[in-house]
């Protein structure tokens, strides 16, 4: 790496955190009570005016429950692995298959067996494109006014600004591939012709 990649890596930390926090729907008092630091520093590191050394960089890192690395946005080191860390969120658990903040991002979600199925999911919205497929169990998939079944095998796709949400309606763990993606986002596959 020459001194002006370096450079031009240091330089873009600042804006890098600040898009990590607000797609996160995160204030920076909420992320000062995290990490324990002040406002005004997590903002001055933010806005670049101040360069953040490792002592800022790992509770950040902690907080956000990413890499160092994807962090800050280190250049790749040609390891190909992903190394996922398992999140629990809600009950399901996230696997992320793919190192990247931006962009097209890959998840492994294991939905537990409830207790009961509402009869009504609390769908959201959000910005984003993403497709689902049902690795094992059976998805039910609540899509605007429609609902939809979806067993192993099976895929959706659908723009995540209409209302969504997912339940597991089957008798064992639901496990989902969920790919996403920023709105435009969208697959591409590439296939050789015989």
């Amino acid at each position: 790496m020459t001194t002006d990649d370096l450079s031009a890596v240091l330089d873009g930390v600042g804006p890098r955190l600040r898009a990590i926090r607000r797609r996160r729907g995160s204030t920076l008092e909420q992320l000062a009570e995290l990490t324990g630091m002040s406002v005004s520093t997590l903002s001055r590191i933010e806005s670049g005016l101040r360069r953040p050394t490792l002592d800022v960089l790992l509770p950040l890192a902690r907080a956000y429950r990413m890499p160092l690395d994807e962090l800050v946005g280190a250049p790749e080191t040609g390891d190909p692995r992903v190394h996922p860390r398992p999140v629990t969120r809600d009950g399901a658990v996230w696997i992320p298959l793919s190192r990247g903040s931006g962009g097209l991002n890959a998840f492994k979600q294991i939905l537990p067996v409830p207790a009961r199925v509402p009869e009504h999911l609390d769908q959201r919205t959000h910005e984003g494109h993403e497709w689902i497929y049902v690795l094992v169990g059976e998805l039910r998939l609540a899509l605007g006014e429609k609902d939809f079944r979806l067993g192993a095998g099976e895929a959706a796709e659908f723009d995540t600004r209409v209302p969504h949400a997912v339940a597991n309606v089957g008798r064992r763990p639901l496990e989902l591939l969920v790919l996403f993606g920023p709105q435009g986002e969208r697959v591409h596959l590439r296939a050789r012709t015989p």
